[in-house]
């Protein structure tokens, strides 16, 4: 296939893969549609990528090179016990070849990889996409013909038609709605408060045990767990902490939507919440090290699961979390992202029309994205919903379940993509 019009409805991580992708596999015109107007939203969050996936996504030039990782070795499980030291107890011990990136700094190293040649659009929100009306047809790609394509409508009551458009608008995906309008996410009944603190303010806690910079730490308490690890950020090193427990059952708290509280807004019940959780649960250590967190830098993100029904169809297509949103135990979201985009320009250059790469694109990316919703479902129930004793837990034991949880998967952060 060579030339076609392609609209990537949002500019965020998956928005910015897919328009790269498509734009070198031979797109003729490649559109992004971002609804921030200005710089776009970054708290600062950390994610991970396995190592064997950024080898394939760096040769697939999905990753692209240069963008600051700091690189993690291992994952420690430890418990609160008053007898151990300050950091507590270590009850297990696994490999974790895995490289953390600061969200903020990947979107940038993405988003200047984006060719010259695409229109990157900011403040174009998109209301609706439909199916091209019977004799609009642009007749620019391979298989175009009238009656084919997609219409964009804007907010500003303009329409736009395109022979793909490409949903990578994350959770309330509007290509989502269009194309597979009874998908939708469902909230899992926890939360995960988050935060980052600059990693040299961890000089003040001197002598209450070593924040073990290699790896990432899991915090583990009764109907819930943490996890602490180093990211690299803008102005230095900085710890990121994501915090896995029930909320306060507060009848003010509106829980029943994807979105979250934002920094600098956290509700007092919240608050107040994760400071009690603290004080009750974590290790001297790991508590004062969470506490230095300013609370601008701290918020709470509902935890939802979604599968699409379709991820493909009608000419539109479904990337990232619009396609399918997975809870953050699997650590795969930025690489599911990146590979989603590596498909479709595979696919790309093996079709011969768009109805044969939507095909094979819904054929690849849809098995794979039930198998990672359904993997971090196990997770989140071992993890949070129905946690085991943890303290009684030995290393045996601990293997023992996290086999369990994985139930017959390779391990977390995805599988390798099929040649």
């Amino acid at each position: 296939m060579r030339g076609g019009t392609v609209a990537v409805i949002g500019g965020s991580i998956a928005g910015c893969a897919v328009a790269t992708a498509v734009s070198r596999a031979g797109a003729g015109q490649v559109t992004v549609l971002e609804r921030t107007g200005g710089r776009l939203e970054d708290r600062g969050v950390g994610l991970c990528v396995h190592d064997e996936r950024a080898v394939e996504l760096r040769a697939s030039g999905a990753l692209p090179a240069g963008i600051a990782a700091h690189p993690l070795q291992r994952r420690r499980w430890v418990v609160r016990d008053d007898t151990e030291g300050a950091d507590g107890r270590l009850i297990w011990q696994q490999p974790f070849p895995f490289h953390s990136y600061h969200w903020g700094l990947l979107w940038r190293g993405l988003r200047e990889s984006v060719p010259d040649t695409v229109r990157y659009r900011q403040g174009e929100t998109v209301t609706a996409v439909e199916p091209a009306p019977i004799g609009t047809g642009t007749g620019t790609g391979a298989g175009a013909g009238a009656g084919e394509g997609a219409r964009v409508r804007l907010a500003g009551g303009s329409v736009e038609h395109y022979d793909l458009v490409v949903g990578a608008d994350g959770y309330r995906s509007v290509v989502r709605a269009a194309l597979s309008p009874d998908s939708r996410p469902h909230y899992a009944g926890y939360v995960c408060w988050r935060g980052n603190v600059d990693a040299a303010r961890l000089g003040e806690l001197r002598g209450l045990g070593d924040p073990v910079p290699d790896a990432v730490t899991t915090v583990c308490f009764p109907g819930g767990s943490c996890v602490v690890y180093r990211i690299p950020g803008p102005g230095g090193p900085r710890v990121n902490w994501v915090l896995y427990a029930a909320p306060p059952r507060d009848g003010r708290l509106r829980l029943d939507d994807p979105t979250s509280f934002p920094p600098g807004a956290l509700p007092p019940a919240l608050a107040e919440h994760l400071d009690a959780l603290l004080e009750r649960e974590f290790p001297p250590y790991w508590r004062r090290a969470l506490a230095l967190t300013d609370r601008a830098d701290t918020f709470v993100q509902p935890i939802y699961d979604l599968e699409a029904a379709r991820t493909a169809g009608g000419r539109l297509l479904l990337t990232g979390d619009a396609a399918g949103v997975v809870r953050p135990h699997n650590t795969s979201g930025a690489a599911k992202a990146l590979q989603d985009a590596t498909a479709l320009a595979d696919g790309w250059r093996r079709s011969g029309s768009f109805e044969e790469l939507l095909d094979g694109y819904h054929r690849a990316r849809g098995a794979a994205g039930r198998e990672l919703v359904a993997l971090a479902r196990r997770l989140g129930r071992a993890q949070v919903e129905r946690t085991p004793a943890w303290a009684a837990m030995d290393r045996d034991g601990m293997a023992a379940w996290w086999q369990g949880q994985l139930d017959g998967a390779p391990g977390i952060g995805g599988r390798a993509m099929a040649p």
